[in-house]
């Protein structure tokens, strides 16, 4: 069974930082670009950051550019996001997700996501 858990999230003040982590079990991500996306309440969910199979990649939506920084470690089948700076409208739910394997391109379509974890929160206060 495969299964994304994210963690990491939590309540922070404007300004302040969280390392969000997305381990997978199940199934190997090292032939997989990842992403991870939020959700807003009352919004739909949006593309944050995703990365190729080799890191050599990386896309970000402009809202985080410079402040969010994805990674990942193939050995140990985790995804990360780094949020410094983070900002009250950074507030959301935040899903890691899984491209099927031999899915190697970066993706900012939540369509070409197989897997997906069941998100952490994320909450910013001013």
């Amino acid at each position: 069974q495969v299964q994304l858990v994210e963690s990491g999230g939590g309540l922070v003040q404007a300004g302040g930082s969280l390392r969000l982590s997305c381990a997978v079990s199940g199934r190997t991500i090292e032939k997989s670009a990842m992403g991870w996306f939020r959700q807003a309440p009352g919004k739909e969910r949006e593309f944050v950051s995703t990365i190729n199979y080799k890191s050599a990649d990386t896309i970000y939506t402009h809202s985080v550019l410079d402040r969010f920084t994805i990674s990942r470690d193939n050995a140990k089948n985790t995804l990360y996001l780094q949020m410094n700076n983070l900002k009250p409208e950074d507030t959301a739910v935040y899903y890691c997700a899984a491209r099927s394997p031999l899915g190697f391109y970066s993706s900012r379509w939540a369509s070409d996501y197989l897997d997906w974890g069941q998100g952490t929160q994320v909450t910013v206060s001013s």
